[in-house]
């Protein structure tokens, strides 16, 4: 399921950072009684009353500022205005409404996005303060009286986020669509791969790397299937991310990646395996995606005897950790072996979602400790007395023992082979969690 983007924006120290801390539940903001000190965007994850969303702290907005500072944070603020789903716009009680205030609010009105109006440093619980009516004048609405710093009011700020957030998508209407992530680093050929399964011009294409900022979903139907494609800028090396347009292209592929089923991994084959795609391809593996990795430009390939076969050995020992994910040569330009994609996307996602029975899963562990026995630390040896699959998506296993502290981490790389070879789980990572016998698992 997607989750929602909010952004908390207002002019500096006005406790936005403090207010970003709160609603997250730990300090992840820089929190100092200094103007700009956030002078960059941070993100995270909540939820409240079961409602995930994403939540932006920005810089202040200075709508008349001159300095290079001020300019730089007012700009990275309006663009996360413009990539939010709810706006919160915070205010300081203690200064009043300042003319700043009055010019940011007229700012936001324009974006036409949904805007909740929070009076910030109420620290006193009671009757509501007369002054606060003041804040009507910016023309949105009831404030919000809250306390970052002591917590008050917070609750109905996030009753209010939740309540404007876009609807859910109905799961009745979506379950046989597969969402697919395309990833990779810029200029892989990401968008070329999208217009040629849509056979039109859907995404901008060039030469220059980043041309695509944003991620752009597009609905496919075609006879395996229906799929919605989502484009993504490509993710560049942090020390390459020097302006706020780039941040925010990161941060969108990473939520691509979050809201995909399947994630195609796009390596351009004239460069191999780089440093970047590694990190590129360890974001849909740390996120449990059913991954594919499309090595692109495969026709612009001098062929020699088994230069395929050993530029896939190349690419798997690059991506050690993640052998699982089949590699697919093709051409975005030309188009050649596009069309096997459908089928790997389809096989990958029935793989992920793979449910096996306790009883057939203790039958494949009875059969590896009989043939390697578990391992043992000062005279005392591990006992593995069952294991059980309590979910998917990737396909999650708890192996209960007698002792986690024996559970080599080689032992249960070994025992996810043997699940590997028994069921197949192609293209899927697992998840091995260890549990003593008298812990509980969160089903």
């Amino acid at each position: 399921m997607p989750r929602n983007l909010v952004a908390i924006v207002g002019r500096p120290n006005v406790g936005k950072s403090t207010l970003f801390n709160r609603l997250v539940g730990k300090r992840v903001s820089i929190v100092e009684d200094t103007p700009g000190v956030t002078r960059d965007r941070l993100h995270a994850k909540t939820d409240w009353n079961g409602r995930e969303f994403d939540l932006i702290d920005t810089g202040g907005i200075e709508p008349a500022a001159d300095s290079e500072m001020l300019i730089f944070m007012r700009e990275q603020a309006l663009l996360a205005v413009e990539m939010a789903d709810v706006i919160v716009f915070v205010t300081d009680f203690t200064t009043g409404v300042t003319a700043a205030d009055t010019d940011v609010a007229r700012i936001l009105q324009k974006s036409g996005k949904p805007i909740i109006l929070v009076v910030n440093k109420m620290d006193t619980t009671g009757s509501e303060h007369p002054d606060i009516y003041e804040f009507y004048s910016l023309g949105l609405g009831d404030p919000i009286s809250v306390s970052a710093t002591h917590g008050h009011g917070t609750g109905d700020l996030l009753d209010e986020c939740v309540k404007l957030l876009p609807d859910e998508t109905d799961n009745d209407d979506t379950d046989n669509v597969i969402r697919v992530a395309v990833i990779g680093k810029p200029n892989a050929g990401k968008s070329s791969l999208v217009n040629k399964i849509l056979g039109e011009k859907r995404v901008i294409v060039s030469d220059k790397a980043g041309t695509t900022r944003d991620s752009v979903d597009t609905h496919f139907e075609n006879e395996f299937g229906e799929y919605i494609f989502i484009d993504t800028a490509g993710l560049r090396r942090k020390s390459k991310i020097d302006n706020n347009i780039e941040y925010y292209s990161v941060l969108r592929a990473k939520m691509a990646i979050e809201r995909s089923d399947v994630c195609i991994i796009m390596i351009d084959a004239r460069e191999g395996v780089t440093e970047q795609d590694t990190k590129v391809a360890g974001l849909a593996h740390e996120a449990g995606k059913a991954s594919i990795i499309a090595v692109n430009k495969w026709d612009l390939i001098e062929k020699e005897t088994n230069t395929m076969e050993n530029m896939r050995k190349d690419v798997k020992n690059d991506l050690s950790y993640m052998t699982y994910a089949p590699v697919l040569f093709i051409s975005a330009l030309t188009g050649q072996r596009v069309d096997k994609l459908f089928e790997l996307i389809n096989f990958v996602n029935e793989q992920t979602s793979m449910r096996v029975t306790t009883g057939t899963l203790n039958g494949v562990l009875a059969d590896a400790t009989a043939r390697v026995q578990p391992p043992t630390d000062k005279g005392r040896r591990l006992k593995v007395y069952y294991i059980t699959q309590t979910g998917i998506r990737p396909p999650t296993f708890v192996c209960f023992c007698n002792d986690a502290k024996l559970f080599h981490f080689s032992y249960l790389r070994y025992l996810e082979n043997q699940i590997r070879a028994a069921f197949g789980l192609d293209g899927t990572p697992i998840r091995m969690i260890v549990r003593q016998r008298d812990e509980k698992v969160e089903r």
